[in-house]
């Protein structure tokens, strides 16, 4: 499964959203401006996306929706481990109240991973970070066992950015 990103305004990827309504997209939006996802086996209908391999998925793409990108660069030698590490995850977050889906995006012409969560509310994802299961899955960071210990794998600082999604009722435009 591959997903694709593309930017631009609101209303113009709406109206790429709209004209391509079979396909597994979502529209989100923040401050900054809005991106479209595209989830598909076969090739995006995007002319030129980010283009990431998803490794890891749980949950549909879809609804209204709060979404976090764990943005995290990482180095060609730590690509290995970085994924391992997210294999062999405890998938408590899948059990948190609220949590929707998980796309674990492996990047296909960069060097940043994503790690994409939807939320039914930003309420929900900031709960979440406040609970055991966070804890636990993060519980070797700052550690020496912790990933983090081994700057040598990340070719810089992880960023989050966050958005939203409305789902837009039927026969509206």
């Amino acid at each position: 499964m591959n997903l694709f990103i593309t930017a631009g305004t609101y209303d113009f990827l709406q109206r790429l959203q709209d004209k391509y309504s079979a396909e597994n997209m979502l529209l989100l939006s923040n401050g900054d401006g809005a991106m479209l996802l595209h989830e598909t086996e076969g090739k995006t209908v995007f002319s030129a996306p980010r283009k990431y391999e998803v490794i890891d998925s749980t949950g549909p793409l879809e609804g209204s929706v709060f979404a976090v990108f764990n943005n995290i660069p990482v180095t060609d030698e730590g690509k290995p481990l970085f994924e391992y590490r997210f294999s062999n995850r405890p998938r408590m977050i899948e059990k948190e109240d609220g949590f929707i889906a998980i796309r674990v995006l492996r990047p296909l012409s960069s060097n940043t991973y994503i790690i994409l969560t939807l939320w039914e509310s930003e309420s929900f994802f900031e709960k979440w970070q406040t609970s055991q299961a966070y804890k636990h899955a993060h519980n070797k960071s700052g550690t020496e066992d912790g990933i983090d210990a081994k700057p040598s794998i990340f070719s810089g600082p992880s960023y989050v950015s966050k958005y939203h999604s409305f789902q837009r009722e039927e026969g509206l435009a």
